[in-house]
């Protein structure tokens, strides 16, 4: 081997040493030493830069995406499907108008009801289309495709299908809050499901004296009987000989004066052979109570016929026969004359401001009324 092709190998020749076996051990030298360095790179996990790989070689295995990226598709389909109104995931029915945009059954109602107490027609928050009960439907897809995305527990914040989400956080659950058995004797202790074993087992009110335990259960028992009060009072009102009910439609109306106000009034009905009015109005008659989260409604009983003496009567309002809005009764009381034919505004028991909106995004308000006569 010449000298000038030893240079070009790259191979230093001592003096007086063998050229061709020297470059020989050398060149063996180098090529364990590269791939010495390629094996450490492998084991390191360094990557070498090279060509792009053969499309027709058969698939390698998948490499693990880090945990960073595993929550973008999950993300998408949370923009996809979120309510356009709240941004929020839908927790139970969802509407779409008619160029498909998603509405949750919250959001849908509350924009009927807006749009009845501002008279005009309501509108999609997205394409400002038509939006009304008989020209959206319900998504079925989006409700069930939402039931299967992930949802955090509020207790062990671990990740659940939004289907079983429910279950767990009510029966499965060890970081749930649970309440002391011992509650009926007055045990005030609330905690996480897994302490509750350790909690009963030094709870201190099994060992309480009885004449403790008599005045913790005299305050449980003045508060169940205020509970029965009023279911006994119905009853009771159920034996009087006059009694009277009817399904009463509320319909929506505009007072004349210069801030025009909004109001509920039903047609003229006859019961106990007397004939009645009834009007409800929306948070006391506030000026704009669309601007208003919070709402409610009342309403007074106006007798329209002339009476020879006082007629003290009882009544109540409840739900229609095909509504779904949660009343609780109260009775009331009021001794109608020619003078005092009106009884005060008195709240409509409803339980909060969304069972409001299904009544106020309704066409009219339907509900029945019982009235009875007090014997004297």
């Amino acid at each position: 081997m010449s000298s000038l092709e030893e240079r070009d190998m790259g191979v230093a020749v001592a003096p007086g040493s063998s050229s061709a076996g020297l470059g020989v051990g050398a060149v063996g030298a180098a090529v364990e030493a590269v791939a010495g360095v390629a094996a450490m790179q492998e084991e390191v996990g360094i990557r070498r830069e090279g060509p792009e790989p053969d499309p027709d070689e058969p698939p390698k295995k998948r490499v693990k995406v880090p945990e960073g990226e595993s929550g973008k598709l999950e993300e998408r389909l949370y923009s996809v499907l979120c309510c356009t109104v709240c941004l929020d995931l839908p927790k139970a029915s969802v509407y779409q108008c008619t160029n498909g945009h998603l509405m949750c059954a919250g959001c849908f109602i509350h924009l009927l009801a807006d749009s009845r107490l501002k008279e005009e027609q309501a509108t999609c928050p997205n394409c400002r289309c038509e939006i009304s009960k008989n020209l959206c439907c319900r998504n079925l897809a989006v409700e069930k495709a939402v039931s299967e995305l992930p949802t955090e527990c509020t207790f062990c914040l671990k990740q659940f299908p939004r289907s079983s989400l429910e279950r767990h956080q009510k029966e499965e659950c060890q970081d749930r809050v649970t309440q002391c058995k011992y509650k009926r004797i007055g045990c005030p202790w609330q905690g996480p499901f897994h302490e509750l074993q350790a909690h009963e087992n030094e709870c201190s009110h099994p060992t309480k004296t009885g004449t403790e335990l008599m005045e913790i259960l005299g305050e449980m028992d003045q508060n169940h009987r205020r509970d029965m009060q009023l279911y006994n009072s119905i009853f009771t009102l159920l034996c009087y000989e006059k009694i009277g009910f009817t399904e009463v439609q509320f319909r929506p109306y505009r007072t004349d004066d210069f801030i025009t106000r909004l109001y509920y009034e039903t047609p003229r009905f006859t019961v106990l052979n007397q004939t009645w009015v009834l009007k409800a109005r929306v948070n006391d008659s506030e000026r704009n109570p669309n601007l208003s989260c919070k709402r409610t409604l009342s309403f007074q009983l106006i007798l329209k016929s002339k009476v020879n003496s006082a007629l003290e009567c009882s009544f109540l309002l409840l739900k229609g026969p095909y509504d779904d809005v949660r009343i609780k009764p109260v009775i009331h009381h009021h001794s109608f004359s020619n003078d005092t034919n009106e009884t005060e505004y008195v709240p409509l028991p409803i339980s909060d401001s969304v069972e409001c909106n299904k009544l106020l995004a309704a066409k009219n308000i339907n509900l029945r009324l019982f009235i009875f006569q007090v014997q004297k």
